[in-house]
């Protein structure tokens, strides 16, 4: 049976990603009221924790780039703690509008800074993540020095190869500049500056390989001819006068032989 039309349908709502977001607006205005001390500090911690949520769903957003998610969250958070530090109640919007962007934001800054610049293996990267969190647990129990590889081998249960492996990955995620200036210099070298560039001279070597043979197969009057020319430096004139010859016809016997020579080497010999 059709309807009459007297049915009325109830519009759909579009259900908003955070949905479950905590109510805190009176947290906030009692932040901004109370002055630095123990009680500020617990419910600043509370409005925190009551968010954190937000921000564990934005980083998962990001988990398939090559970041693992526990580092993520940590991210996220601390862009949380800066979004409630910095969240001013007293401009009427709500601290969600601003807290969005803000820990989105610190995420793309993580990855902007610290993540990889050329391609490296997933296996890797987790590596690189083991030996991190190993580093920053060990170093609180052995304050003075960073762990030794034999140390964080024991702590990960890895092998010290894949140690190693991870301690390189920590620092490979960006390429530097060849006009970043070397450390510890004050004369304004650059690493471009101290590398190495293809010798000119080499080239030389080719070419003068590459003409041996045409120049053997010329008649002993014009190699000479292009002997002075060439490798003696001397004029037209010069060697006209030398041989007895005139200059025009020195002109046309270099002409000839040069070309007849660069044709034979181009031709391979």
């Amino acid at each position: 049976m059709r309807s009459t039309g007297n049915t009325k349908h109830q519009p759909r709502t579009k259900r908003h990603p955070h949905d479950d977001a905590p109510d805190t607006a009176e947290s906030f205005r009692r932040l901004a009221q109370l002055p630095p001390g123990p009680e500020r500090d617990a419910l600043r911690g509370e409005v925190v924790e009551a968010w954190l949520p937000m921000a564990a769903r934005i980083a998962g957003r990001f988990r398939s780039r090559g970041e693992s998610y526990d580092d993520l969250r940590q991210v996220a958070a601390l862009g949380l703690v800066k979004a409630v530090d910095r969240y001013d109640p007293g401009r009427g919007n709500a601290f969600e509008s601003y807290a969005v962007p803000t820990v989105t934001g610190e995420i793309k800054r993580h990855f902007r800074d610290h993540m990889w610049t050329l391609h490296v293996p997933r296996r890797v990267q987790e590596l690189r993540n083991r030996v991190r969190h190993a580093i920053q647990e060990l170093t609180q129990t052995v304050p003075g020095r960073g762990p030794t590889v034999a140390e964080i081998a024991a702590h990960t249960d890895l092998g010290e190869e894949d140690v190693r492996a991870g301690l390189e990955a920590l620092e490979s995620f960006g390429a530097l500049s060849l006009d970043a200036e070397l450390p510890g210099g004050e004369d304004g070298y650059s690493l471009g500056d101290v590398l190495g560039a293809p010798d000119p001279a080499l080239d030389t070597v080719v070419d003068r390989e590459a003409a041996k043979p045409g120049l053997a197969a010329l008649p002993e009057r014009e190699r000479e001819i292009l002997y002075m020319r060439f490798f003696g430096d001397m004029t037209q004139r010069r060697i006209a006068e030398r041989l007895g010859i005139s200059q025009m016809h020195v002109s046309r016997l270099i002409s000839r032989c040069v070309t007849r020579v660069r044709e034979d080497a181009l031709r391979g010999g």
